[in-house]
């Protein structure tokens, strides 16, 4: 039954995406906001789907440290990576959002296009010091307009309890813009393996942990933030496992 609910969410998923693309290039003409809104709805209706269809809720804890609902001043997200299910699950908690993102994305028809219209920060992965320089510059300039910026601190997805792998890279932003920066932790890969179709029933839980005032030095930053986001994230790993345990879901 798992597979076949999977099939028919990850058929569902792309045909949302496709179609909402296709709706989308009517923004064109609009502010960068209005794709936006069009992210917003198609992670919507992704989550709404994957209740229906998968059973799969989500729940988001720590929202007091987001001083309500949605998000409307300018500050740093630096989440945990480990499934696509957050790069679109959480886009309704934000008011005007920009993600740093690898530069292959931007090349995507389409997709691509208008990631860029949303003003989204792509990074070149092998440029080195050169591509710190830029993507900061690039962060420093939305952060100014009031935008929330947000990071996957290392980078790519990892596996639900894989050897952390964080990237020094979130502490250099962290100094250079300023702005207070938001741990987030959650355990969604559990539930949406990476470079897997299967999608299991449960809860995803993803929490905002307390924020971490600017003007540490980057090395406590550094250290604070991994520290953080590790410990809850542990923690939520291990209560989806019992939750799935309870289940009956064999990973």
């Amino acid at each position: 039954m798992i597979v076949i609910r999977s099939v028919i969410y990850n058929l569902l998923f792309y045909v949302n995406l496709v179609v909402l693309l296709l709706l989308a290039v009517t923004t064109f003409v609009m502010p960068h906001k209005a794709i936006l809104k069009m992210a917003e709805l198609w992670g919507r209706v992704s989550v709404f789907l994957l209740r229906v269809v998968c059973g799969t809720r989500m729940e988001v804890r720590g929202l007091e440290h987001l001083q309500g609902r949605r998000l409307s001043e300018p500050l740093i997200i630096a989440a945990k990576h480990q499934s696509t299910f957050e790069t679109f699950a959480l886009l309704k908690l934000f008011d005007d959002y920009t993600f740093i993102v690898k530069r292959e994305l931007m090349w995507i028809p389409l997709f691509g296009w208008f990631m860029a219209k949303g003003r989204m920060i792509p990074v070149d992965r092998q440029a080195g010091s050169q591509a710190l320089t830029k993507m900061t510059a690039r962060a420093r300039e939305e952060i100014q307009t009031g935008r929330q910026l947000v990071i996957f601190p290392e980078g790519t997805r990892r596996a639900a309890g894989a050897e952390p792998r964080y990237k020094f890279g979130v502490a250099h932003l962290y100094a250079e813009i300023g702005v207070p920066c938001i741990p987030v932790a959650l355990n969604s890969g559990l539930y949406w393996p990476r470079r897997h179709f299967r999608r299991y029933p449960g809860t995803i839980v993803v929490e905002f942990l307390p924020p971490i005032p600017p003007g540490l030095d980057k090395s406590e930053f550094f250290k604070r933030l991994q520290d953080d986001i590790e410990t809850a994230t542990a923690r939520l790993i291990a209560e989806g496992e019992a939750e799935l345990k309870r289940l009956g879901v064999k990973l």
